[in-house]
Parts: structure tokens; sequence; C-alpha cells
């Protein structure tokens, strides 16, 4: 039997993520995929929001996803174009990117990271006992782990096993999707009747046809040719001679949440911890955002430098995310539809969003510029995303996300030599001295007041402010990572 002190189930951009944050910690981790390769059939979801492109430049693998995507300056809110390029970050911009590019790029990392992965086999059930998880695998082997985490998707076979319910939204609408073939050139671009909206386009490599149909009617089984075929004659009045599919698929806008993202050992992220229509693009973004906020908790209490209670925290603060992103998505759904009231909300929620301050309040939910997790009340930056500034270092410049690609704590000081003292500082926080000329400035608010010193998390979210004293540092750092200053 092979040990792992974490062993994750699902290797796609959820499970990728976490395992290269781990890995980063010097956990042993290891992925279970039941695919052979990254390999993906279809394109599935189609970009990156700001804050996840900030989230992988913080591990300085941003450029990987840049270089072979495509910058469009907005977010959207049924379709409405919300404009980022305003925002303060170097990455005011949505990337238009397929996810088999986005799990490939990952992949290497993790590969970098000589993360194993257990391919064509799948977690088939586990139990749990007070020193760890055992875990059978659909080949009849076994894995023994510490913690056991679900990136399995929707249907989660691990959420099913413990047992944590998924209240929420039980499906209204279907929309069919598929790559193909067509002996016809059909009309490119979108088409709106009464059923909803419709569209056509080219696949990547320029050899075939993408489609997205909305049905209807609700539809809930696997589909085929034949329902593509049937769609397209109600929407178009022909099929195009569609033919030789390479992917058909069917989505919903079910609206679920795990009720909890934790079961003593068991963790959630991702899809198996929500799901939801796709309005927005936001489920890839924030499942790897949950991974990121999950692996150095993980890592700390695997290490022994923090309680088995951090992991707490996971939940407390990414499950009002998960709360927010299928409350938006379940309102674009209901903006979508086409009968003459939802067309009179659709025109009064498009005509606040050109106001600026429900455009850039919206672009920031939608982006992940705008998260607040809820440490304590007190300066604005506290508990948001560290800006990524550019530091004055004694022997140079360097950007803050500089300082976080190894996913370590850091503590800086702008207010002079000695206004803090380093004395006893264990090594596992960064500590640093610097100044910084310029405003400080956060999405949606604007300019905060300066602060003298910060301590920021692994995932780039500060967990203290000062204000020219150390008051509340020595219980910020007890807190988050297990220590005292001297």
């Amino acid at each position: 039997m092979n040990e792992h002190q974490v062993v994750i189930s699902g290797g796609g951009p959820t499970g990728l993520m976490l395992a290269g944050e781990l890995a980063l910690a010097g956990v042993d981790v290891a992925i279970v995929e039941r695919r052979a390769s990254q390999d993906l059939t279809g394109s599935r979801a189609g970009g990156l929001h700001a804050r996840t492109l900030e989230v992988f430049d913080q591990r300085g693998i941003a450029d990987r996803f840049v270089s072979e995507g495509k910058r469009h300056p907005v977010v959207h809110v049924h379709p409405m174009p919300l404009d980022l390029s305003d925002f303060p970050t170097r990455h005011n911009y949505t990337l238009a990117l397929w996810q088999n590019h986005i799990e490939r790029i990952l992949a290497g990392w993790v590969g970098e990271l000589r993360v194993p992965i257990y391919r064509q086999r799948e977690v088939t059930g586990f139990a749990q006992h007070d020193a760890g998880v055992e875990i059978a695998l659909s080949d009849g082997h076994s894995l023994r782990a510490q913690y056991l985490v679900g990136c399995d998707g929707g249907r989660s076979l691990i959420r099913k096993t413990a047992s944590i319910e998924f209240p929420g939204w039980n499906p209204t609408t279907s929309w069919l999707i598929a790559e193909a073939q067509m002996s016809e050139e059909p009309p490119f671009g979108f088409r709106h009747d009464t059923a909803g909206m419709h569209g056509i386009g080219k696949v990547e490599d320029g050899r075939g046809i993408r489609l997205v149909l909305t049905e209807r009617q609700l539809q809930t089984t696997e589909p085929g040719l034949s329902d593509v075929r049937a769609a397209l004659i109600a929407v178009y009045g022909t099929d195009f001679g569609i033919n030789n599919p390479t992917w058909i698929s069917r989505f919903t806008d079910m609206a679920r949440q795990a009720a909890a993202y934790r079961d003593r050992r068991v963790l959630l992220a991702g899809d198996a911890a929500h799901v939801h229509a796709p309005m927005g693009g936001q489920g890839l973004n924030i499942g790897v955002q949950d991974a990121v906020n999950l692996g150095w908790k993980l890592a700390q209490v695997i290490m022994g430098i923090s309680p088995d209670g951090l992991l707490d925290s996971y939940h407390a603060e990414r499950h009002p995310i998960g709360v927010r992103v299928l409350r938006n998505t379940l309102a674009q759904v209901a903006l979508r539809r086409t009968d003459d009231r939802s067309k009179a909300l659709d025109e009064f929620v498009s005509e606040l969003l050109r106001m600026d301050e429900p455009r850039k309040r919206h672009a920031g939910m939608m982006s992940g510029l705008d998260i607040r997790y809820g440490l304590a009340e007190g300066h604005p930056l506290l508990g948001r995303r560290m800006p990524d500034l550019d530091l004055i270092l004694p022997d140079g410049e360097v950007r803050v996300f500089a300082l976080l690609h190894e996913a370590r704590p850091l503590l800086i000081n702008f207010g002079g030599l000695g206004t803090i003292d380093s004395t006893g500082w264990p090594d596992r926080i960064q500590r640093i001295d610097a100044t910084y000329n310029g405003a400080w400035e956060l999405p949606v608010l604007g300019t905060v007041p300066a602060p003298a010193a910060v301590l920021v998390r692994p995932d780039g979210y500060v967990a203290w402010v000062g204000e020219r004293t150390q008051v509340g540092l020595t219980e910020a750092l007890t807190k988050w990572f297990g220590v005292t200053a001297a």
C-alpha cells in the first residue's frame, strides 16, 4: 500500500493547483486521475479572471498562461461587458484561454514539482480513522493518506461517500453544447428567439464548429447527435449537415453547494464543493482560488506548524464565496429569460450597470478582485488581496508577488528600520524592510491609507496591518502561522 500525506481525487484545474501549492510547502502529495493523460475532450471552460491570474502571478507562472491567451479588458454580466481597464492590478483583463490549455500548463508546473499522478484510476471508496484515510482505487489497489481532498467534480464520489449534504436549486433550463463538422456553412454568431440565446462559432483550430443551444424544454439525460440535430432544426430550420461530433454535452442551471467543505480528514474543493451555471465563467476560477486558500493551511497542519483547527477557516472563508457565485449565476440565468417581464428586468439591470459605481462593484465581484475574508474589522487592507506593489529594498526593487513565489508568509515593514523587532523570528516567516512611494489603491474601494507594516498570508491576503505599532501582530502570527515573535 502506497502512502502519501495528501491524496487528491481529480486532476483538473483545482486538483492540479492544490497539488502545486502542497508540493511548494514540501508536502508529499499525489493525484488520482481517471484520464490516461491531461488531454481533454471539448473546450470546456474558456477563460481566466483577473484574481486567478494574480494567483498564478504569485507563484511565478502567470506568463505561461498570458503568452497563450487573448486579453479582453472586460467581464460579462448577461451579456453586458463591464470594463476592468481602470482597475489597479497588473491583470486588469479577462484572459481567453480554453481549459485544455489551462490544464496542460498547470500539469507542466506540477510535473516540475515532481507530484506523482496515478492515472487511469479513480477513487472508489475510503474509510476515515484517527490516523488517516484508507483509500480504495478502481484498479484494486489502495492508498493511505493523512488527508483526502475531493476535487472530483459536481458528481463527487468523495462528497457523497462522506455524506456531506449538497443543497441548492434544481435545474429549470438546459443547454446543448457540441463540437463537430458541418457539411453546410452555418450563420456564425449569436441568435435570440423565444427559447433564449444560441451561438455557433469555429473551434480553436478552425477545423470544425462549436455550438451552444438553449433547449426549449429542460433535459437532463446524456445527449446524442440526434438531440443536437433536432435542436438546430428548431432554432435554424436545418441541421446544416452536422456530422462527426468530437464532443456533445448538456449543462443546466442547477445550483448546489456542499453544506460543509470539510468532514474530519476529508475536504472538498472546486466543483465538488459547488456547481452552478457557467454564466460569467466563474467555476474554474473559484476552484483554483479554493485550492490556494486550502493549500498552505493543509500544509501547515501536516507539518505540525498549526493545529488541525486551522482547516476550519477554509470553509469559513471559501463557503461565502461559493454562496455569492451561486447567487449571481442564478441572477444571470433569470436575466436571460425571454418573456416580457424578464426583458424589462434586463433593461433595468443593464441601465444600472452602465453607471460607474455599480460597474465597479460587479466587475470586482466577477473578477474576484473584491474578495475580503472576514478576519476582523479595521484597516481596509485587512482580509483583502495584497496589491502587487513595486517595493524599494536596500539592495534594489522587487514586486510583492515575486516574494510569494515559494508560498511563504511575508511581513513587510514600511515604517523604517527597527520599527518591528525581528529578533527570534522563525525562518518560515519572510521579513523585509521596504519603502513604497505610490498610492495604495484597491479595486472597487479606491485609495486607502498607507500602512506602516503588513503581514501577508501565502495566498496573498493580508492577515495583519500595523500602524507604527506591533499591536495584534503576535496574535495574528499565532492564529495563522503557529508562531510568536520573541
